[in-house]
């Protein structure tokens, strides 16, 4: 398991998450994301493209006032 700090990226964090998912974590894994949110429609557009992509979306919830975190289990391709 292995924490990957997308905060950086504020609202274009989508592309890297998945490139990260899909390149560096090895199958059956699992990876925590963390990244900034403003409103909360980052929170659901990021577990819409880890469920679309396959993976299992294992928890979602507040880091702090403004970061989110995500964890996901990638699956077998």
């Amino acid at each position: 398991m292995q924490r990957y700090d997308l905060r950086h990226l504020k609202d274009n964090f989508y592309d890297r998450m998945m490139e990260i998912l899909n390149k560096d974590v090895a199958s059956e894994d699992v990876a925590i994301f963390m990244f900034e949110i403003g409103d909360f429609s980052p929170v659901q557009k990021s577990a819409d493209l880890i469920k679309e992509a396959g993976h299992q979306l294992m928890n979602s919830l507040k880091f702090n006032e403004v970061d989110w975190t995500v964890v996901v289990k990638r699956r077998i391709d």
